[in-house]
């Protein structure tokens, strides 16, 4: 008699969190730094060319790769003349400063003097590479780092010169969102003034307006690293789903998803602002929305922000589940 088999059970969805999304060429040179080459950190950066958009974003993972080792400083001393070498290196800077902050904890001032070392490495990389706006992007980043900041001459002119090389770049409006935030020299509103500006200028296609989808991230994070310890906070069951979240949500997704060329793929460099969208999405219950920009991502998934709001692969789950998302 023939035995009966059990069907088998399908297997179970498990996100992605690669960090270099897909970028196969990107994981070859981390790995590359990771044993002391640099190489294949040279040759990915050639021939990424001007390319803005994924030169700024293979940098800036690059930059966290090579900060636990000297491999930024060996290609440096090795090709001095190598405008490439120098960005990375000052992109290496920021990290480590940033390493050295958290590290010390919350509240505790850096050492200035690392800070302004560090400044000096991204001004001469930008003079070695002076089309790049990278080195405006890690001015940007670490300006936050300052105590009290910097002038507001000095930081509206890294800005003008980052818009300059490349207008619409994401990571560096990023980071001034950042720096304008309550957490560090602003506040909820001016945070929110400055994304909703970016994103009113922006042209159909680009990722820019999900700055304003970023800072109601941001403020989630310090209204609950506020709240810890002290029960859930009045009315933040409707943060991400009130009135003007939604229609924030809507519009980003117009411009943005519905700028983009029909049938696109979506590169590595639009994953983590794309998981943004999506997570917004999915908390304010857009379900057409949500179910497009999952279906979107498939199993790419980044941390951030999903790690905000719980256990990232819990949530990333549940909810294409939930959507019905194959």
């Amino acid at each position: 008699m023939a035995v009966r088999r059990r069907p088998s059970r399908p297997s179970r969805f498990t996100p992605d969190f690669d960090p270099d999304f897909g970028d196969r060429a990107l994981t070859d040179a981390r790995h590359d730094i990771v044993i002391g080459r640099w190489q294949g950190v040279r040759d990915l950066l050639r021939a990424t060319g001007d390319d803005w958009v994924r030169r700024t974003h293979r940098l800036r993972l690059l930059s966290h790769a090579a900060a636990g080792s000297s491999t930024a400083e060996a290609w440096w001393a090795a090709e001095p003349h190598n405008p490439d070498a120098a960005v990375l290196r000052a992109a290496t800077e920021v990290v480590r400063v940033f390493d050295t902050a958290i590290a010390a904890g919350r509240g505790s001032p850096v050492n200035r003097a690392q800070l302004d070392a560090t400044v000096e490495a991204c001004l001469f990389a930008a003079d070695a590479a002076p089309a790049d706006p990278m080195p405006w992007v890690s001015l940007l980043s670490v300006a936050r780092l300052y105590e009290g900041g910097v002038p507001r001459r000095e930081l509206r002119g890294w800005f003008d010169e980052l818009r300059r090389r490349d207008p619409y770049n994401t990571e560096g409006h990023t980071q001034l969102l950042r720096y304008w935030s309550a957490r560090w020299h602003g506040t909820h509103g001016a945070m929110y003034d400055f994304a909703r500006d970016a994103a009113g200028v922006a042209p159909p296609g680009s990722p820019l307006p999900v700055l304003v989808q970023v800072a109601r991230v941001e403020e989630y994070r310090y209204i609950a690293d506020g709240a810890l310890g002290r029960g859930p906070v009045r009315g933040f069951d409707q943060h991400w789903k009130h009135e003007l979240a939604v229609t924030e949500l809507r519009r980003t997704h117009e411009r943005w998803i519905g700028g983009r060329e029909p049938g696109r793929p979506v590169s590595p460099e639009e994953i983590a602002d794309l998981n943004c969208l999506a997570h917004a999405a999915c908390y304010a219950g857009q379900i057409e929305v949500a179910r497009e920009l999952l279906g979107m991502l498939g199993a790419r998934a980044s941390w951030v922000p999903w790690a905000y709001t719980g256990e990232p692969e819990e949530q990333f789950v549940r909810f294409r589940e939930g959507l019905g998302v194959v």
